[in-house]
């Protein structure tokens, strides 16, 4: 369970950090870096907890979880004027948040004696549902649905290998490092070498 903790509170960080760079690009307030520092932390994390019953979720169970994304939010604040893009920094950012958010989601399902299917839904869930409610508050066209780019789909793999690697006798730390890195490197494949999905295109109807 340690290293479940160590993803969620890695998750947390650096999704707040994306947040709080989100807040910065849109003009908001302290408060309003706070707020969406805070939802991106915890978004993914809580549909989790919520979803698999869980008795107690996340951060309400350990407070610190909000700090953490607190303290992120006010590190952005004072720094984000230093950084030469905001948008590649919050892309890079995301990334390797959805590599542990990932980790963590199926790590907790596993834990719970899910089904296979339940712990990939999971991992998904709390991989991408922070980074949607923060692009979705901040008005941006979410990441998770930019066209043909490896997001979901790297958070896919990524739970699917930590199942084959379990199923292989590796056990739960191994397989869930190899979770983080099959992630984080289909993630970024996508956006440094632009391996992408084929898209769907309309075809004009028959005359």
């Amino acid at each position: 369970m340690g290293l479940l903790v160590t993803f969620d509170y890695l998750a947390v960080f650096i999704f707040a950090l994306t947040g709080a760079l989100a807040a910065s690009r849109a003009q908001l307030d302290l408060v309003g870096f706070l707020f969406i520092a805070s939802l991106t932390a915890v978004g993914g994390g809580t549909v989790r907890d919520l979803l698999l019953n869980r008795d107690t979720v996340f951060w309400i169970a350990d407070p610190w979880m909000i700090g953490t994304a607190c303290a992120a939010a006010l590190l952005v604040f004072f720094t984000a004027h230093l950084l030469e893009s905001r948008r590649r920094t919050l892309d890079w950012l995301d990334a390797g948040a959805l590599a542990v958010a990932v980790p963590a989601g199926t790590g907790v399902a596993l834990a719970m004696g899910q089904s296979p299917a339940v712990v990939v839904m999971m991992g998904m869930a709390t991989g991408a549902f922070g980074g949607l409610m923060r692009d979705v508050v901040c008005n941006e066209v979410p990441m998770v649905l930019r066209q043909g780019e490896l997001y979901l789909s790297a958070a896919l793999v990524g739970a699917l290998t930590a199942l084959a690697l379990i199923w292989l006798g590796l056990g739960m730390q191994l397989s869930l490092l190899g979770c983080a890195a099959a992630t984080f490197l289909l993630r970024a494949g996508s956006m440094r070498f632009g391996w992408r999905l084929p898209v769907y295109k309309p075809r004009p109807p028959r005359q």
